[in-house]
């Protein structure tokens, strides 16, 4: 890595004010413990329970993983500034944390599609859902979702070594993200910004693309059936996915609809708290409470403790 004339940044988090500091914290502090307590639990019901083991279940532990690994990779650093006072965060440590934020966040939105095609796949072709979401297809779809978030995040982040920081040191953010490294950097960004539009562009439209097409598609297949007792229980195995897409892609598209990463960030702010802290803690809540089977797995896991516990 390439010596620059500023190798510290200071992260200004989301507000100077402090007031807001410990209720920032503990609100942060609570949502993480919720979110990595709710996601590790889907990841054990999935894993342990043999009424599980299928693909959509599959999907899902993998999307739990994710979302354990996307807010690990910001909030703790920043539950660590605000406890220490010290919002200082080297070049390297930076660099890394926009990495994996980034390979995280696109490899989430590639997995998402997927699960929208796993439920295309169940509702209208239930005869061949075996056979097309078999076990090792299952695997190569999520080892291609990993891969592509490799792939785009890779071509941009390269850049990011070559920037220089003259002037400013202060990164408008609680978290190393493109755009505000971007706004301070002396160099000419123009190349870099136009990267990073196409990366998210790589991303945003094949998988909502693919989002739209099998929802299109499932909901044609769901009103052709003669039961409403069918067409319910087939509209309440997709209303999960449904709605962690919609706020997934929704909070997406705000903070793209500006395209310069000169312009202020400060607008973004609430949305990112969105996509980093609530939405990995409600995730797991939406997943579960409209889903029968996962709250059976949940009972009878509770019950088997129980036992445990009293012996």
């Amino acid at each position: 890595m390439r010596n620059h004339t500023i190798t510290t940044f200071i992260l200004l988090g989301l507000t100077d004010d402090p007031q807001l500091q410990i209720p920032i914290f503990v609100f942060l502090f609570l949502t993480y413990i919720i979110s990595i307590t709710g996601n590790l639990t889907i990841i054990f019901l999935t894993v342990m329970d043999f009424h599980l083991k299928t693909p959509m279940y599959f999907f899902l532990q993998n999307f739990a993983l994710l979302e354990i690994s996307f807010i690990s990779a910001c909030i703790p650093r920043y539950l660590y500034n605000i406890a220490t006072c010290d919002r200082s965060i080297t070049y390297s440590v930076c660099l890394l944390q926009a990495f994996f934020i980034d390979v995280f966040g696109v490899t989430e939105f590639f997995l998402l599609a997927i699960m929208s095609y796993d439920r295309y796949v169940a509702i209208c072709k239930p005869l061949n859902y075996v056979t097309i979401m078999s076990s090792p297809v299952c695997r190569r779809l999520v080892l291609c979702c990993w891969m592509a978030g490799l792939l785009i995040i890779l071509p941009p982040l390269t850049q990011f070594i070559n920037l220089k920081f003259c002037d400013s040191n202060v990164i408008d953010h609680f978290f190393c993200d493109s755009s505000p490294i971007l706004k301070i950097s002396c160099s000419d960004t123009w190349h870099i910004e136009q990267m990073v539009i196409v990366c998210a562009v790589m991303t945003f439209i094949p998988t909502l693309l693919c989002v739209v097409l099998s929802y299109i598609f499932i909901i044609i297949t769901i009103l052709r059936f003669p039961s409403a007792q069918q067409r319910k229980r087939a509209f309440s195995t997709c209303s999960s996915h449904m709605t962690v897409v919609s706020i997934t892609y929704g909070s997406c598209i705000f903070i793209y609809v500006k395209p310069s990463a000169k312009e202020s960030v400060d607008i973004n702010k609430g949305v990112t708290v969105l996509m980093t802290s609530i939405a990995p803690m409600l995730n797991p809540f939406i997943y579960t409470l409209r889903n029968k089977q996962v709250r059976q797995a949940f009972s009878d896991s509770f019950k088997e403790l129980a036992l445990v516990s009293k012996k």
